[in-house]
């Protein structure tokens, strides 16, 4: 048996059903409970972005990604050709492309998007009265662009996840 592939394996599968579950979960069932739920759901959103969520989320993408791409190098012996041209070295490559294109994604876009919507929720609850009419298009713009990238990594994380699942058996 070989430990350090077995840590490995239990860190970058562990690690990547919490980061693609997550993002499942927050795609299918939360933004639409939230959406669902007014301003309430706004302000849940709020204190849940405020929490351990995101830096949970970001570091279990962080040690899947790390895992993985040692993984990776061990399973290609230092990056040899013949065995990234091969259908299970293709499988995974396009996986991992997948899982790297949507933790960018979510550190390059959703984050500031998910920043800025806290800012603004931050400005109109100190004011202790409804938002106005800007704060509310401003609001609903960056919800519709936070729910659109979120779906857009789920979608990249979900085609990780079946690449990584078939991969063996092509």
């Amino acid at each position: 048996m070989d430990l350090y592939i077995a840590v490995l394996r239990v860190l970058h599968i562990g690690a990547g059903v919490l980061w693609a579950g997550a993002t499942f979960f927050l795609v299918s069932f939360l933004i639409p409970t939230v959406q669902a739920s007014g301003p309430e759901g706004g302000r849940f959103m709020q204190r849940l972005a405020a929490g351990p969520y995101p830096r949970a989320i970001t570091g279990a993408a962080i040690v899947t990604i790390l895992s993985g791409l040692l993984l990776y190098w061990r399973d290609s012996a230092g990056l040899h050709a013949e065995w990234i041209g091969s259908a299970f070295g293709l499988t995974l490559t396009l996986g991992a492309v997948a899982g790297l294109i949507a933790f960018m994604r979510g550190v390059i876009f959703t984050k500031p998007i998910a920043d800025r919507l806290g800012e603004v929720g931050t400005v109109v609850a100190a004011a202790e009265a409804p938002p106005t009419p800007q704060q509310l298009a401003e609001m609903q713009q960056l919800q519709a662009k936070l729910t659109s990238g979120a779906r857009i990594v789920a979608y990249l994380l979900g085609f990780s996840v079946l690449a990584m699942a078939a991969a063996r058996y092509l």
